[in-house]
């Protein structure tokens, strides 16, 4: 097969890579310089849409309306942008084989690719149900969310069961961003999952009570402390049941499963340092083999304000990991050198009339404040995390941009706190005036 050359190749085709491709048209990239290699057949998105605008039964989001970068109130890069720019775009090209001390990467179809530069942006998979051997897991219209196709067939099983019931399995932001949306297409939704409460890995359990309260006032049947164990279908192979390992059997037309993600780093096992899970790199996004980098879901980083390593999967972290690492490949050229990265974690969700943000690290001790009550008709409430006497983490829904710009001040600033019953009263007020 045919060989092609690159002095930089961004490998994989979600949000990092588009970030990552609009940084080198900043900082400038010669036509014929940049590749980006995709398994996807259209180019970067902005992959949050998928869970929320893509899915709405009116006035629902489209390509080419969501390209990055719009999410981030950037410019919205269309095919013909990396045209312009001499990039070449690599579609719907799947790569099984990295050799990193050959630089060279191997396409399914036999297509050879060299670069001098690679940067992994390969992300994440999701989890699927078959990988346990769950039974009947294989049925159609079972369905999982991570690209634009998964969502098409989403869409497609929503019109032809249409008011049906839905049944979504997980708890985390895949279960809720997508339980709500079932319910605005007026599906019967249940949701089930294992753990005491939903998103347990960032909500407390006073968090959790008021999105499982707002949500089963919105109609929708909350089931917790058990897991789907398996599935029965009809005469066609379309799921039709679910069976739960407390013996309940819920009626099912569309099943989506949400229950986690894992880092895409397989192809380069062995030939990379890795630690927790990802692809190890210094603060410039560079792993352990010279001139390559990763970036996003797949790269643990040392995390400055925290001084230690992690990987974060989220949208944010993409975009901004994407942007420092060709920040330092290009600084590196010039022989000059750029800052480390400084990262605040941040997570946020939207769906029905809600919206909250997070920033910072959910450790130590919690206040709660504000109106928590999910029958409110215009909610406001927060979380502040107390460790050692300094507040390290806030969290808030229902608030301006102002207000989430002062939690997100108060997470990275860490003011100390002597009387926790004090932070309660004062709530967001605290927040607002440092």
């Amino acid at each position: 097969m045919a060989e092609k050359s690159f002095k930089f190749v961004i490998l994989g085709g979600g949000v990092a890579a588009g970030y990552a491709a609009r940084e080198f048209g900043k900082q400038g990239v010669q036509p014929g310089e940049l590749a980006i290699i995709s398994k996807e057949a259209v180019a970067p998105y902005e992959r949050p849409a998928l869970s929320k605008g893509y899915l709405f039964p009116e006035g629902a989001a489209r390509l080419p309306g969501f390209h990055v970068c719009v999410g981030s109130g950037g410019e919205r890069l269309l095919p013909e942008w990396y045209k312009e720019k001499g990039i070449e775009l690599i579609l719907s090209t799947e790569i099984v084989k990295a050799d990193l001390p050959a630089k060279t990467l191997v396409s399914a179809a036999g297509e050879i690719f060299k670069y001098q530069t690679l940067i992994i942006a390969t992300g994440s998979t999701v989890i699927r149900l078959t990988d346990f051997g769950v039974q009947g897991a294989d049925a159609k219209n079972i369905f999982y969310l991570r690209e634009i196709d998964d969502a098409d067939k989403l869409v497609e099983a929503i019109k032809a069961k249409k008011n049906g019931k839905a049944v979504i399995v997980g708890g985390g932001y895949i279960g809720l961003e997508l339980g709500a949306a079932m319910k605005i297409n007026n599906f019967d939704v249940s949701m089930v999952y294992p753990e005491p409460w939903c998103m347990p890995r960032l909500f407390t359990s006073s968090i959790a009570a008021f999105y499982e309260g707002y949500y089963a006032n919105k109609g929708i049947k909350i089931i917790k402390g058990t897991v789907a164990v398996g599935f029965t279908s009809d005469s066609n192979g379309e799921v039709k049941e679910v069976k739960l390992k407390d013996g309940r059997v819920l009626e099912a037309d569309i099943v989506v499963v949400g229950v986690g993600g894992r880092p895409l780093s397989t192809l380069f096992k062995g030939q990379v340092e890795e630690e927790k899970g990802g692809i190890k790199t210094d603060a410039f996004f560079k792993t352990s083999v010279p001139n390559v980098y990763a970036v996003g879901d797949v790269a643990t980083f040392p995390l400055k304000l925290y001084n230690e390593l992690r990987r974060v999967e989220h949208v944010d972290h993409a975009r901004k990991s994407a942007e420092q690492a060709v920040k330092a490949i290009k600084a590196s050229e010039e022989g000059k050198s750029v800052d480390e990265y400084d990262y605040l974690p941040y997570f946020y969700s939207r769906s029905f009339d809600l919206a909250w943000q997070f920033y910072g690290d959910n450790v130590g001790d919690t206040v709660l404040f504000g109106d928590n009550n999910p029958q409110s008709p215009k909610p406001k409430f927060g979380s502040y995390w107390i460790k050692d006497g300094k507040v390290v983490g806030a969290f808030l829904e229902g608030g301006t941009a102002e207000e989430n710009q002062a939690i997100a001040k108060v997470a990275k600033l860490q003011p100390s706190v002597e009387n926790l019953d004090a932070l309660t009263n004062e709530g967001l007020s605290f927040a607002c005036k440092i």
